[in-house]
């Protein structure tokens, strides 16, 4: 059995978690800064660096207690390093590489996107390859054919804003708060998501993303009605990217010739996405994976499913590698 400290430090999660053989979660805990930057409606990197620091030790120290292990039980520390904030990476990625210096172990870089892919596995080890996933988050909307193991093809990305980015913008505009993207799930369920016809951008013009344009319609149409219910400005809005969303992953899934559809990312936790791509399942006859609501934000359980599956494949990272903020998704040549 190997186990796995994995470290998360991205964006404004301060994750750890243990895990063996790349399934077996022994622990995961996650302090979330969403607190912190809601008074500035998004995250501010230095504050988010600066909490990672003043985090960092009693989240690891948590993630070994409720995991009944210490440093000697460890096979090996992984941490996410990149793509993110830099200042926040560098956090998780020094931390890593002091506890695989003080305890003797290997230490394991981990790509950001690559470990949302492998979210996946740690609830379902027997999916179908090729898998037909979206990634989609406040960062990252983009459509991933996993081949294999180690073997990725990206068919799709956004152009401008990431799906999660629209949903915080729109909020904002509206006064909901931060982070929008769950204000506006909870607010949909109360509108009607037929009553404004937003447009679906990019809807049947290839697979890439753009949410920019329909930002901007939400805003118009707004400011052209000011006596819309908010709910369903909402709905009708969620609805909108969710069309897009969906369809762009069942012709990716068409194409690849993938005959199982898989979400990942914080906006995998949409309550509207989900239910869409179930239906889309059942519809195409395809299996389907969503991953539970406490994988979908990042987590260091991700981060230790990956390197394990990273040490198999390729063994263990150099110490001198860096953090990288614009870290791509390895994709097949």
């Amino acid at each position: 059995m190997v186990t796995i400290l994995g470290i998360e430090t991205s964006c404004d999660e301060t994750a750890a978690a243990v895990v063996s053989d790349g399934r077996e979660v022994h622990s995961s805990v996650v302090s979330s800064q969403v607190d912190l930057h809601a008074r500035f409606g998004g995250v501010v990197p230095e504050v988010a660096s600066r909490a990672h620091v003043e985090l960092i030790s009693t989240v690891i120290a948590e993630a070994l207690v409720e995991a009944g292990v210490d440093f000697g039980d460890l096979d090996a520390v992984a941490a996410c390093n990149g793509p993110g904030l830099a200042g926040a990476l560098l956090v998780g990625v020094s931390a890593a590489k002091a506890i695989a210096l003080t305890a003797g172990i290997p230490y394991v870089a981990v790509n950001h996107l690559e470990a949302h892919l492998y979210a996946a596995w740690l609830e379902e080890p027997e999916l179908e390859l090729p898998m037909a996933v979206l990634i989609v988050s406040g960062g990252h909307t983009m459509i991933v054919i996993m081949e294999d193991h180690g073997r990725y093809r990206i068919v799709g990305e956004t152009v401008d804003d990431a799906a999660g980015e629209a949903f915080d913008k729109v909020a904002r505009f509206l006064g909901l708060g931060y982070p929008g993207g769950p204000i506006i799930d909870r607010m949909s369920s109360e509108g009607n998501a037929a009553a404004i016809a937003f447009p679906r951008p990019m809807l049947h013009d290839g697979l890439d993303f753009s949410f920019s344009g329909l930002k901007t319609a939400v805003i118009s149409e707004v400011r052209r009605r000011p006596d819309l219910d908010v709910a369903d400005i909402a709905a009708s809005f969620q609805e909108a990217v969710v069309d897009v969303l969906v369809a762009k992953l069942v012709t990716a899934a068409d194409e690849a010739g993938a005959r199982t559809l898989v979400i990942g990312g914080g906006v995998s936790a949409n309550h509207r996405l989900r239910t869409r791509v179930l239906d889309a399942g059942t519809e195409t006859g395809r299996r389907v994976f969503l991953p539970p609501l406490a994988l979908c934000t990042d987590n260091g359980a991700m981060i230790a499913a990956t390197a394990w599956w990273q040490m198999r494949a390729n063994g263990p990272s150099p110490l001198g590698g860096g953090a990288y903020p614009g870290l791509r998704l390895p994709v097949v040549g």
